[in-house]
């Protein structure tokens, strides 16, 4: 694209958490470089505009947060109000702070879900490109199992479907999310859906010394430390933790040697029981270390260093701890359905039907007790490719031209 697009990142550069959807819009921003204009809605100025310092330096931020929502310093509040009363509103901002003339972008693409308020002001970005109009939707999973998401997010989540009606496309992250949204907007009987893709995320290629096997971790001459599984996860009622830890507990009264390490950002209102839980059996004295969020160094050292690794998610939209696993080199334990099923196949993984605790449990006691079925995931995983970042920022960057903008 030889004009720059825009790209969305209202919440992302307001916020240093790196879950899911904040490095698919990190990722974004990094790869599309010069050909994408970062820009944001202000509510205090009540306008879209393009980043300031600390905005951007959100986005470059390496170390971990321990949370996910939004934060706004009251200097930018206070800056944006008085922006407001003094400098004429919306077009005060699309003037003079994104520096982009009327119609002259590229097109936008919004790679986050997007807040009634963001909905809202989207026309005014529509009306600032010549382009077309893209969304990254991720999944449905708060309308099909609304027993693991947030009661907002629930309450949400049908407004935004429909919002979404309003791109020109939509990238969707795996088959099983673009068949999800497909079959809820046939279902609700719309007959003006823009058209909806599949383009797989990318990942990180570690470095050279991430995607080998740990030295000597099963030969005879090893060091008598117990082997790391590692889950890597929000912690949720969706990601399944306590099936894990009953399935790891089950595993440890029967005298299996091993620790079990887990990463990621908390959700105190869906993960709570299996935080408890946790705790309780660290207070027991089992083999658990609880990490919470760690930087994207210190999550390729969690890589580097684990035997495995085990992702016990019921239902995802992509599950990209699963393919950053098996690109690591590191075999991964996981569901053989949905989007993760798409992930698994291909070798590297251990593929469960279910994703209950005596499955786990079977799975994890079998490869504890072989080293060779570790080693020869490993080297399955190894022979696995995968898109990286700039792969999948390529194919959107590639795909967006092809749209024809419908309004």
């Amino acid at each position: 694209m030889s004009a720059p697009l825009l790209l969305d990142l209202t919440h992302t550069c307001h916020t240093r958490a790196r879950t899911g959807i904040q490095r698919v819009a990190r990722a974004l921003h990094a790869e599309l470089g010069a050909h994408a204009r970062p820009v944001t809605h202000d509510p205090h100025l009540g306008a879209w505009r393009a980043l300031q310092p600390w905005e951007h330096a959100n986005l470059a931020a390496v170390g971990a947060a321990a949370q996910r929502r939004a934060h706004w310093p009251l200097a930018a509040k206070l800056r944006g109000h008085a922006r407001r009363w003094l400098g004429g509103g919306d077009s005060f901002a699309l003037g003079s702070q994104l520096s982009i003339p009327s119609s002259a972008a590229a097109g936008l693409l919004v790679p986050e879900i997007f807040s009634p308020a963001v909905a809202a002001a989207l026309p005014e970005l529509f009306a600032a490109t010549r382009g077309p109009h893209a969304a990254i939707f991720y999944d449905a999973i708060a309308l099909q199992y609304p027993e693991f998401t947030p009661a907002k997010t629930v309450a949400r989540f049908p407004a935004y479907l429909q919002e979404l009606r309003r791109f020109d496309g939509i990238a969707a992250i795996s088959a099983t999310a673009r068949d999800a949204l497909l079959d809820y907007w046939r279902w609700l009987g719309v007959t003006d859906a823009p058209p909806v893709v599949a383009i797989p995320l990318g990942v990180d290629p570690p470095a050279a010394t991430n995607a080998t096997e740990p030295a000597n971790r099963f030969s005879a001459s090893a060091p008598a430390a117990p082997p790391t599984i590692l889950c890597v996860g929000t912690i949720e009622g969706r990601k399944n933790h306590l099936a894990l830890l009953d399935a790891c507990e089950a595993l440890w009264r029967d005298g299996a040697r091993f620790e079990l390490r887990i990463v990621g950002l908390a959700n105190q209102e869906t993960g709570a029981a299996a935080l408890a839980r946790l705790r309780t059996l660290q207070a027991a004295g089992r083999a658990l270390r609880y990490d919470g969020p760690l930087s994207d160094a210190a999550l390729a050292t969690a890589y580097a260093t684990c035997a495995l690794t085990v992702y016990p998610s019921l239902v995802e939209g992509f599950g990209l701890p699963v393919i950053e696993s098996l690109a690591h080199g590191r075999p991964c334990v996981c569901s053989a359905r949905g989007a993760i099923g798409e992930s698994s196949t291909g070798g590297g993984c251990v593929a469960l039907d279910r994703v209950d605790a005596p499955a786990l449990a079977d799975a994890l006691r079998g490869l504890l007790a072989s080293p060779e079925k570790i080693r020869a995931l490993a080297t399955a995983a190894r022979a696995r490719r995968f898109p990286s970042w700039a792969d999948y920022a390529r194919a959107l960057a590639d795909w967006m031209p092809t749209l024809r903008r419908r309004n």
